[in-house]
């Protein structure tokens, strides 16, 4: 079974408000077997709704529609149905009753417009509203289905809940849609596609693989479609193992994993520590690990050290090699380290120099230049990127490197 979303409102559209409504909703029908799609949004103007309800309803065989359900003459939705479904508004009682009871409760005087959001059409079945005054409307019209709900969150979320899901569960039976996501970093898209060609081309039909790039992870989605949920997920679980064994050191954790958290849980496992010498990050490392619930177990802390003199004086950077290679270098970030682990009296440590951008480029250290170490008291590693010209993308890709690469070393 496919469906499709309409959100209505000229405030979504102008960027006044984000549309989380349609994310909520993809979600909970994907848990129930049910595909998305399409999204859409669409101003208050009928002839819009009506136009985006008619090509949906060509397509599939559910369509979900939130907002304009307000008391307000700007909110047509439940008028435009009602034509569309050529249909008559008739007074429920119920929900009447509920619409006076609710705003007398609060202390705000019923008017006329109030009592209008009990009008419903006479041919949907109404799904009563314990959380608001407008109630969901469900149609059903030559074997498709149209729901509508009030715009406002946790209305739609509780008439979905209460109504719509346990509706919609006894009409697709045992039909499931299983995802993973695979989290990957420290190598290229391409790259990656090209390193997993081979294992994408043997998945099953029914399981489809998703690339899903950005500064953090390229994330990698695997979804399958079917009837069978249990051997699906077996099934989709045995292909992300061989996935696991083709790219070990770029494959860090699932959907809700950070390089951080899982950092963190090796540092655990080993009992052990971490400090952080940043530069050109300016404490971003730092705020990734303190973000972890817990890391106060195995962080010890970060030196900001951004100027020359503060790298001398807080990590014991002898200042020749800043004169002779330049602050942005193997043989500075590698001293960083070794000052980290000393003065901060860690276990391990990460260090990170470099030219952020969008100045301060030479023909020899472009901008975007970065110099990441890692080690603990007995190794040192060090190594050379060019993140490109985008400052924040720069510190963020500095950031997610630096930690993969200390999570490769303690791995290994």
């Amino acid at each position: 079974m496919k469906a499709e979303i309409i959100t209505i409102g000229d405030e979504i559209l102008i960027g006044q408000i984000l549309d989380t409504n349609s994310a909520w909703m993809a979600d909970q029908l994907n848990q129930i077997g049910i595909r998305v799609n399409r999204i859409v949004s669409v101003s208050d103007n009928r002839s819009e709704i009506d136009a985006s309800l008619k090509e949906s309803l060509s397509r599939v065989d559910v369509v979900l529609i939130s907002g304009g359900l307000g008391p307000t003459r700007d909110d047509i939705t439940k008028h435009t149905l009602a034509d569309f479904f050529n249909s008559n508004l008739v007074m429920n009682e119920k929900v009447l009753s509920h619409v006076e009871e609710l705003l007398s409760s609060r202390g705000i005087k019923v008017i006329e417009s109030n009592r209008m959001q009990a009008l419903v059409p006479d041919n949907c079945k109404v799904l009563f509203n314990q959380q608001g005054t407008a109630p969901g409307m469900w149609f059903e019209k030559d074997q498709k289905i149209v729901v509508s709900m009030p715009g406002v969150p946790f209305e739609m979320e509780y008439l979905m809940k209460a109504e719509v899901l346990p509706r919609l569960r006894k009409i697709t039976g045992n039909s499931a849609i299983v995802h993973r996501t695979v989290m990957t970093q420290g190598i290229a898209e391409s790259i990656l596609a090209e390193r997993i060609k081979k294992w994408e081309d043997r998945l099953p039909s029914y399981i489809k693989l998703a690339y899903l790039p950005g500064p953090q992870a390229i994330k990698l989605r695997l979804s399958a479609y079917g009837y069978e949920q249990g051997l699906m997920e077996k099934e989709v679980d045995r292909q992300i193992e061989e996935l696991k064994k083709i790219i070990p050191e770029y494959f860090f954790g699932f959907e809700g994993d950070t390089l951080a958290s899982v950092l963190g849980n090796l540092l655990l496992e080993k009992e052990a520590t971490l400090s952080v010498a940043e530069s050109c990050t300016g404490g971003y490392i730092a705020h990734q690990i303190t973000s972890v619930a817990g890391s106060s177990e195995w962080f010890r802390g970060s030196v900001v050290a951004y100027s020359n003199d503060l790298k001398e004086k807080l990590l014991d950077v002898d200042s020749s090699l800043i004169e002779k290679y330049g602050a942005v270098s193997l043989e500075v970030v590698q001293a960083m380290v070794r000052g980290a682990i000393k003065n901060l009296n860690s276990d391990y440590a990460i260090a990170t120099s470099g030219i952020a951008g969008p100045t301060g480029g030479t023909p020899e250290k472009p901008i975007g230049t970065v110099w990441i170490a890692i080690g603990d008291k007995k190794e040192i590693i060090a190594r050379r990127y060019n993140f490109g010209d985008n400052r924040s993308r720069n510190i963020v890709r500095s950031t997610q490197t630096g930690l993969n690469m200390l999570r490769n070393f303690m791995l290994k």
